[in-house]
């Protein structure tokens, strides 16, 4: 076990405190959640600059890290569809979650045949998760009203939401040479 694990584990501990703050009935929940989103997003920065600055990569945070992301993110996606009833939320949301879901089979799939690299992480991925995080802590944020800060934070998941079919599209092309071949 080492810092940059423990970070990661860290993140999926947060989970629940992300819940609870979210769901109680106090005006300040809303605020309390999102700095925990936020804690738990820098968390997620900080353990994979750590693993590479101090060499402690290993097989078991290169597994942990992506499944706290998407723990953490569909976490916050159900969180807000259940609050914001809407389809400027829902609708992203439910793209996000099933990209997640595919992305990551056609990632098992394609490492069983020994071609995990050709879909790893993009740079446009990047750009999507960074919309996509500013946009949850915007919306964490706020109560399900419409302000333009919740507007603002429907944009921009929604932006985000056209960032990731982009990008699933780009991983399904660059599988799609495999998808005839046989792994054994």
């Amino acid at each position: 076990m080492n810092i940059p694990n423990i970070l990661t584990i860290m993140r999926v501990a947060l989970i629940p405190v992300l819940v609870l703050l979210f769901l109680l009935p106090f005006k300040w929940s809303y605020l309390a959640a999102s700095a925990v989103f936020a804690l738990a997003s820098v968390t997620d920065w900080l353990d994979g600059y750590l693993a590479r600055k101090l060499e402690q990569s290993t097989s078991l945070g290169a597994f942990l890290d992506p499944v706290a992301d998407k723990l953490l993110v569909a976490t916050a996606l159900v969180l807000l569809a259940q609050q914001h009833h809407n389809l400027y939320l829902t609708l992203p949301a439910l793209i996000i979650i099933c990209r997640e879901i595919v992305v990551s089979a056609l990632r098992e799939w394609m490492a069983e045949l020994g071609k995990r690299n050709k879909v790893a992480v993009s740079s446009l991925g990047k750009w999507k998760t960074a919309a996509q995080m500013v946009a949850l802590l915007i919306l964490l944020a706020n109560p399900p009203e419409l302000t333009p800060w919740v507007v603002s934070g429907y944009v921009l998941l929604n932006f985000s939401a056209v960032l990731t079919l982009w990008s699933m599209m780009i991983y399904v092309k660059a599988a799609s040479p495999y998808f005839n071949s046989e792994s054994e």
